[in-house]
């Protein structure tokens, strides 16, 4: 029987706070929110099981906004259910195997994003993606299935590896970061359904959590949404660099107060 807390929960709450202005850009918020429930002392697998339905919630509002603001691609949508079903099958085998051998390969996969995102300086252009050829199309197909088992599997980073593969694949970073909102929200209902059915969600500490993530990821999802006919604005609101994102806490705040 797990143990309720008020310090714990509150110490939740501001975690998901924190993590929802990381995840509502270019995600990695998990980073942020799965060690905070880990820090609780609750099982690991309810503590993948409660981040789950918590980032699960802040990914309904993000996509729908996103998807409202015409900044996903249609054909991504087809995608979906791959990532759901990947998902899926990859939160069974957490609940399966130990996970923290591929926390530390996670860690260390994500100081290379990190680099990567520092290297690269032209997160600018047009869209290359004039029309999805059947190698592109395998290709996204073949990541959504992949990074959909991997965030049913552990989660963090899930978005910003979605985003560097639509951008591999010819997007702009606006269009990637739409589109990776699609695949996200699909995997992360995947993995919630799985974790759900196993019993390996603790709702006291995951429902208040989501409450929080999804009502800050939706102001966050907004703003970029009253920018979304400024491209070089919502460039700017979505643009994965540490500076950046700091700048843009700091104009959510300014929105939120």
């Amino acid at each position: 029987m797990l143990e309720f807390h008020w310090q714990d929960l509150i110490f939740l709450l501001a975690a998901g706070f924190i993590g929802s202005f990381v995840d509502a850009a270019v995600g990695g918020g998990g980073l942020i929110t799965l060690p905070a429930f880990m820090a609780t002392g609750i099982p690991t697998p309810f503590a993948l099981g409660s981040n789950k339905l918590a980032s699960s919630i802040g990914a309904v509002t993000s996509f729908f906004t996103f998807a409202r603001s015409g900044k996903v691609d249609r054909k991504i949508l087809k995608m979906m259910p791959l990532s759901f079903l990947g998902s899926a099958a990859g939160a069974c085998i957490a609940s399966l195997l130990p996970e923290h051998l591929l926390r530390y390969i996670v860690v260390a996969a994500l100081v290379g994003v990190a680099l990567y995102t520092y290297h690269r300086k032209n997160w600018d252009g047009v869209n290359e993606m004039t029309e999805m050829t059947r190698s592109v199309a395998l290709g996204i197909a073949a990541m959504a299935w992949c990074l959909g088992m991997y965030d049913g599997f552990f989660g963090p980073g899930t978005g910003s590896f979605l985003i560097f593969g639509f951008l591999y694949f010819g997007y702009n970073f606006v269009t990637a970061a739409g589109n990776t909102k699609a695949l996200n929200l699909a995997s992360n209902l995947g993995g919630l359904l799985a974790f759900l059915l196993l019993g390996r969600v603790y709702l006291a500490y995951a429902l208040p959590m989501g409450l929080v993530e999804g009502s800050e990821q939706f102001k966050a999802a907004l703003l970029c949404e009253r920018n979304a006919k400024n491209e070089n604005r919502l460039d700017w609101l979505l643009r994965p660099d540490l500076v950046n994102q700091f700048e843009v806490a700091g104009t959510l705040i300014r929105h939120i107060v």
